[in-house]
């Protein structure tokens, strides 16, 4: 994409170089007990922590939560990819906190953000999934609604008529509709409207993912070198990545991904209940131990054959 918005190997890569300074970083494994961590165990394949938020999101009840926890998992060949949601109520074990105040208990998993910040998450979901986190990406969804608007807007199938529960109290009409940046953000953070309420956010954030790589991917950005640009600032303002993590290096690795490579999933669960007063979903133990294993073993790919 740089190559192509830029023209030229030397001014692609300074360009990269660039947008790869200007990233907000995170000490992300600060306090990560290294004994804890599972083993890398595939040599090329590559799993990325990605965590959402909103701070302009009216729903949010502490600011320090995140509200989508995902792992994008990359096959050691590079040809697919997958990433799989963990829905932020996931009832899981979430060890203690650097400062020793909180932690060590059960506890919804967005909980561990907000005890003990990015290294917590990682060690509860290293722990929760056995999968080795090699990089951790930080997305400011409110910054998206930029990133949309850089790309002309995105299509998303809106699956049933309703109406936002947040001011300007918008109707999104069902079927595929074109949306601005602002309007996206908006139908993507609906959930009361919807029968399986939280579940039904996490798979219209992957759809919307989908749908801003299908934009990003067009032949209409790559061969627009300002809206090539502008797609990149704005996405590059909306991420905060950990130490290691280099923009340049990573585009490289998967510079033959599509969209269309990547499968886009839920982790297994069995459900709502309750636990200490609070609604959680609770993990189908079974399902959701043999995908992440298929994870860690870099075999996703055979599993989804299995399984779909």
């Amino acid at each position: 994409m740089v190559l192509l918005g830029i023209g030229g190997v030397v001014a692609g890569w300074a360009y990269g170089r660039s947008l790869n300074n200007h990233l907000a970083r995170t000490d992300a494994f600060k306090d990560v007990p290294q004994e804890s961590r599972p083993t890398q165990v595939v040599q090329g394949a590559l799993n990325v922590l990605l965590l959402g938020s909103d701070s302009r999101d009216p729903d949010k009840t502490a600011d320090s939560r995140t509200d989508t926890i995902m792992i994008l998992h990359v096959d050691a060949d590079h040809k697919k990819a997958e990433v799989i949601s963990i829905p932020r109520d996931t009832w899981v074990f979430v060890p203690t906190s650097p400062d020793g105040n909180n932690g060590n208990t059960m506890a919804k998993i967005n909980a561990a953000y907000a005890w003990g910040g990015t290294p917590l998450i990682v060690q509860t979901v290293e722990g929760f999934t056995g999968v080795h986190i090699d990089h951790v990406a930080l997305i400011d969804f409110s910054g998206f609604a930029d990133v949309v608007d850089a790309l002309g807007g995105v299509d998303l199938k809106i699956e049933k008529t309703i109406k936002s529960i947040h001011a300007p109290y918008r109707t999104f009409k069902k079927g595929t509709q074109h949306l601005d940046g602002a309007e996206a953000l908006d139908y993507v953070r609906q959930r009361y409207q919807f029968a399986d309420g939280d579940f039904s956010r996490e798979r219209h954030q992957r759809e919307f993912l989908q749908a801003l790589l299908d934009k990003a991917a067009s032949a209409g950005t790559l061969a627009n070198p300002v809206k090539l640009n502008s797609f990149l600032q704005a996405a590059t303002k909306s991420l905060t990545v950990d130490q290691d993590f280099d923009l340049v290096d990573t585009a490289v690795e998967l510079r033959g991904l599509r969209s269309a490579d990547l499968t886009f999933m839920g982790s297994p669960n069995a459900g709502t209940a309750t636990r200490d007063g609070q609604s959680v979903v609770l993990s189908d133990k079974t399902k959701a131990k043999a995908l992440f294993q298929a994870v860690a073993d870099d075999t996703v790919q055979s599993y989804l054959a299995k399984t779909m």
